[in-house]
């Protein structure tokens, strides 16, 4: 899984989304006080798909979005750049190949954080891709 998720954090290089949130990608979980806007990935689950000659992975991937602006649009921009990048998309993993990368559950919701100003309420996307990748 690691070629997978260094191809993912590779395509943002450049991109609209990577613009938005000024690199600040995070594997897992943000650090402490990470300065907003900012995006987090993780592995939700990973289960080994075989055929009779051929091994694949089955690949749920969270992306979590944040932004502590007051209004949605931040948020609202974030979301289409990520769908931009990532819907059925192409990546290249070492020693992998991508079958496909779809968009699955997404979920908007406003949630309390505490910033570096102290507490704020933050809206939060939760979108999941599901991946099938081919070792």
């Amino acid at each position: 899984m690691k070629a997978l998720t260094t191809a993912i954090y590779g395509k943002l290089s450049g991109s609209a989304l990577g613009t938005d949130i000024g690199g600040r990608l995070y594997k897992g979980r943000a650090p402490e006080g990470a300065e907003y806007p900012y995006v987090v990935y993780m592995l939700v689950s990973d289960v080994p798909d075989l055929t009779f000659s051929e091994k694949y992975e089955d690949v749920l991937i969270q992306f979590s979005l944040f932004s502590s602006a007051s209004g949605s649009t931040e948020i609202e921009d974030m979301f289409t750049h990520l769908k931009t990048l990532y819907d059925e998309c192409s990546l290249s993993p070492t020693n992998e190949t991508l079958i496909y990368m779809m968009r699955g559950n997404t979920t908007l919701m406003i949630e309390g954080h505490t910033t570096p100003a102290g507490t704020a309420d933050v809206w939060h996307y939760a979108v999941d891709y599901n991946l099938m990748v081919k070792v």
